[in-house]
């Protein structure tokens, strides 16, 4: 006698992924992450060091360009006063010809945070070379806490 195929009993088919297979794949992107991340984030730290100190060049570059404008003189003082005046040169020159700007905008560092100026420099912030003190907060937007980059000692 015969049997049917309709009513045989089959197995049922199963697909998809066994709970195992789900855990050990869930295990080695783990694996994978704790070792990727972590490098991740120091990549973004240096970049961020980079940038400030390109940014540090840039500013000493347009106080290199003032001090040739003015007989090898610097310009003296800290802070707003002095980047307003290198963004301004025709409002405090004593000069007939007004001088283009030697700075568009305040120099930030790549937290945002507005780069430090001293002339002559003091304290700790010194310079051994006789030029201006600029430098970067750093990381934790705090002076002399360390992490502060600057144009006097290399990173």
């Amino acid at each position: 006698m015969r049997v049917s195929l309709r009513f045989a009993r089959r197995r049922p088919v199963r697909s998809g992924f066994t709970l195992i297979e789900v855990l050990l794949v869930l295990a080695i992107l783990g694996v994978i992450a704790a070792m990727v991340v972590p490098n991740l984030l120091g990549t973004q730290d240096r970049a961020n060091i980079k940038a400030s100190s390109i940014s540090i060049k840039g500013f000493e570059e347009a106080v290199k360009l003032y001090a040739v404008d003015h007989d090898g003189q610097f310009p003296e003082g800290n802070g707003d006063s002095v980047i307003q005046m290198l963004m301004s040169p025709e409002q405090t020159d004593d000069s007939a010809t007004p001088r283009a700007p030697y700075l568009e905008k305040t120099p930030l560092d790549a937290w945002k945070n507005p780069l430090r100026y001293e002339y002559p420099a003091s304290g700790n912030h010194q310079s051994t070379t006789g030029k201006p003190a600029i430098w970067s907060a750093g990381p934790d937007r705090q002076d002399d806490t360390g992490d502060d980059i600057n144009n006097w000692s290399q990173i």
